[in-house]
């Protein structure tokens, strides 16, 4: 054991750098939030794969964090949604309650297939269609689950850090 503390005492503290910044293709809404986002999560339908992506994007791997964006638990302290899932009819409404208590500049993210297109639940019967069609989308994150890379890369996008 002592030997063990005495090599993390000689190599100190090791990190990867930070990836390169994002580029300036921001929505136009993000300009005004700064470089500090709350977000407030929404599953639409989902099958909770986007979900254990979402939470590895804000473990202590990725830190989507330490970009300005900090997941809330209510849309009225959050600047921006990140909506999962195919949106089923019983969240049709919820879903736009749910986007319009959240204070103006609002921003919404739909993360993985099944929130952007439906994936493989587009002729469900209990769907009502992708998040777009319930609520304006800014930014869109594609797969099925999406890598929390591209979860931090979109939130990176929304924050500018």
């Amino acid at each position: 054991m002592l030997g063990l503390w005495r090599r993390i005492r000689r190599l100190g503290r090791i990190a990867e750098p930070a990836p390169e910044p994002p580029s300036t293709d921001r929505p136009d809404a993000a300009e005004q939030l700064g470089g500090s986002v709350q977000i407030r999560h929404v599953d639409a339908g989902s099958c909770n794969g986007c979900e254990i992506e979402i939470g590895a994007a804000f473990g202590p791997v990725h830190d989507g964090e330490r970009y300005g964006a900090r997941l809330v638990a209510s849309p009225r302290h959050a600047d921006a949604l990140i909506v999962t899932g195919a949106v089923t009819r019983n969240m049709t409404e919820p879903l736009r309650r749910t986007y319009e208590a959240v204070p103006r500049p609002r921003m919404v993210v739909a993360v993985g297939d099944c929130a952007r297109n439906c994936g493989v639940f587009a002729s469900a019967y209990g769907v009502t269609g992708p998040v777009s069609a319930v609520v304006p989308v800014d930014l869109e994150v594609p797969g099925c689950p999406p890598r929390p890379e591209a979860i931090v890369a979109a939130l990176r996008t929304l924050t500018g850090r």
